[in-house]
């Protein structure tokens, strides 16, 4: 799992696809609608935020479907119609944080013409919402990324080549600090080390 904090505009199509898929699977741990996650790293900057109020209760039915739904007009509650779209129920116990981080998500995805459900992300975005991010992650996860596309798509990491500092996720604002605590970090030397610079 992966919950980028630097800005999705960076990410290729597959990134995208899956910080999307990613974000909505943080959605539903927070929720509590799935017992998969619960104490995943990538958690605990939303956690702290104050999301995740139902992670604490019950979970029914083992997993859970993860969805939050009102039956269309004219039909009871479990009874649909099939392809009949149903609304999506806000669910308090996601949490700001992780709402406005998935809009953020859908914004980039409608900007370059693809169809992301927004009607999945289970609240509103809270448009002056920050929560930090240091310097030190951003760097870090900026290396991871780049790393990526150099495999798996070329083309797109050209065009980033230039960038030595990316902007964040809106959501995040960037201040001075050194890897997250939360960060499993996979390289010998956090970025802007010695060792790395070195290694350049």
């Amino acid at each position: 799992m992966r919950i980028w904090s630097v800005h999705p505009g960076y990410l290729d199509r597959q990134g995208l696809t899956a910080c999307w898929r990613e974000g909505l699977l943080v959605q539903k741990v927070l929720t509590g609608t799935t017992k998969g996650y619960r104490n995943h790293p990538q958690l605990r900057r939303f956690r702290a935020a104050g999301d995740g109020a139902a992670m604490s209760e019950p979970v029914p039915g083992g997993e859970g479907s993860g969805a939050h739904v009102a039956p269309a007009p004219g039909l009871t509650p479990g009874r649909h119609a099939r392809g009949t779209a149903l609304d999506v129920v806000p669910d308090d116990g996601a949490g700001p944080a992780i709402s406005t981080y998935l809009h953020g998500v859908v914004d980039e995805a409608t900007r370059r013409g693809y169809t992301f459900d927004r009607t999945l992300v289970l609240g509103a975005a809270v448009p002056d919402l920050r929560l930090e991010v240091t310097d030190g992650q951003l760097a870090y996860e900026w290396e991871h990324l780049r790393a990526k596309l150099t495999v798996r798509s070329p083309e797109i990491g050209k065009l980033w080549a230039d960038v030595v500092v990316p902007d964040a996720h809106p959501l995040f604002h960037v201040v001075p600090g050194p890897v997250a605590e939360w960060e499993i970090v996979t390289v010998s030397e956090p970025p802007g080390t010695a060792a790395t610079e070195e290694a350049r």
